[in-house]
């Protein structure tokens, strides 16, 4: 079985159902709420479980009610634990909204996730045995460059998903090994609003890129070769929270397993395309069983 190692976030997700998000200075009424476990990084951890690796979550949670929660339900999904501390104060928060169309907004608290700026002692040894290093931004940079820089040490395939966009120092895309923006992130990063011109931006950085389109699956490329685009499954789309993370965690698990490249990325995008027919970040996420049968349909 595959090992997948996940240095990241893990948020409370206090999510607001509504018809239409509200404008600046407008007051809706939503017709549900709901608290979800979820973060980025806790959130590709369990897609990564449930997609057939044995998983690694390395990060922090607080020592509160949410703190305990994220961390059972991490356990629940079948992701070790061992490596995520718990430290004095509020765990992350995610404050979401998410209209009738499945679209959302969304603010992040970082709370516990704050404290993780640095490897503790274990971290490089968990990273080192695994096949492939998920990291996001949810964290400190110092954090995320240090488990980059790590992976590397060991030859471990790193694949960073580059959200909340930011300016990325040249130290950790030299660490990088694979890029999985989506739409948004790519022009963020580069300037460039056609996912073709950014691509080739991100390529001069990084081996190899996946850029995300959504319903309309994305586009991979490699330095030197032609981008390959691959298509998504038509769904009704209920909520996209997680889909982006369900997408990488899944990715990491098909490349992991050797799958080919066009093959790994129609199976990602069939996980993917489960998760946004349900409600919720890690709750929607789909089990093995479950993304096997999508993708052959």
């Amino acid at each position: 079985m595959t090992h997948i190692a996940v240095l990241g976030s893990t948020n409370m997700d206090l999510v607001a159902y509504v018809e239409k998000a509200p404008q600046r200075g407008e007051t809706v009424t939503g017709r549900e709420f709901r608290t979800i476990p979820g973060g980025k990084g806790a959130n590709q951890a369990i897609a990564a479980a449930r997609a057939g690796a044995t998983v690694s979550m390395l990060g922090a949670v607080g020592n509160d009610a949410f703190g305990t929660r994220l961390r059972s339900t991490l356990e629940h999904s079948g992701v070790d634990t061992d490596s995520l501390r718990t430290v004095e104060g509020p765990s992350g928060t995610a404050h979401i909204v998410v209209d009738d169309e499945g679209g959302n907004a969304i603010v992040v608290i970082p709370g516990a996730n704050g404290t993780v700026d640095h490897l503790t002692p274990g971290d490089e040894g968990v990273i080192a045995s695994a096949d492939a290093l998920l990291l996001q931004l949810e964290i400190p940079l110092e954090g995320v460059l240090a488990a980059a820089e790590a992976a590397r040490r060991h030859g471990v395939r790193t694949i960073l998903t580059p959200a909340p966009a930011r300016p990325l120092p040249p130290e950790l895309l030299a660490s990088t090994d694979l890029l999985v923006p989506n739409e948004h992130e790519a022009t963020t990063l580069t300037g460039r609003t056609d996912p073709l011109d950014a691509i080739a931006a991100l390529l001069d950085q990084v081996p190899e890129v996946v850029v995300t389109l959504g319903s309309e699956g994305g586009l991979y490329a490699t330095r030197g070769a032609q981008p390959l685009v691959f298509s998504a499954p038509r769904v009704r789309a209920v909520d996209s929270t997680g889909a982006g993370d369900t997408f990488v965690g899944a990715l990491a698990v098909a490349l992991a397993e050797q799958r080919p490249v066009w093959d790994a990325l129609a199976w990602a995008a069939a996980a993917a395309s489960i998760s946004v027919q349900r409600a919720g970040a890690s709750v929607s996420m789909p089990y093995r069983p479950e993304i096997e049968a999508q993708y052959t349909a």
